[in-house]
């Protein structure tokens, strides 16, 4: 075989790869596309479920409050009752 012969299977061996390089390269930025959008949405649901974790800490917090104002109540109505019984 001579020289000639070679070059141009070279030549579509270097086209193949620029090819080859090029669809990876597309399917390389599409994965970092999915990549960055995952890291958006994950980021809007962090955020939103840090806000309903605050808001139920707040809500928790004055239900907490009412359930001793309550038990405080209670606890004054039955020593209440039993001064009355004593009676």
């Amino acid at each position: 075989m001579t020289g000639a012969g070679v070059g141009p299977i070279v030549g579509d061996m270097a086209s193949d790869d620029s090819r080859l390089d090029s669809t990876d390269l597309k399917i390389l930025e599409s994965r970092i596309d999915e990549l960055i959008e995952t890291c958006r949405r994950l980021k809007n649901e962090n955020q939103a479920l840090k806000s309903d974790q605050d808001n139920l800490s707040e809500q928790h917090a004055r239900l907490m409050e009412k359930t001793r104002h309550a038990r405080a109540r209670i606890e004054t109505m039955i020593d209440r009752l039993k001064a009355l019984e004593r009676s």
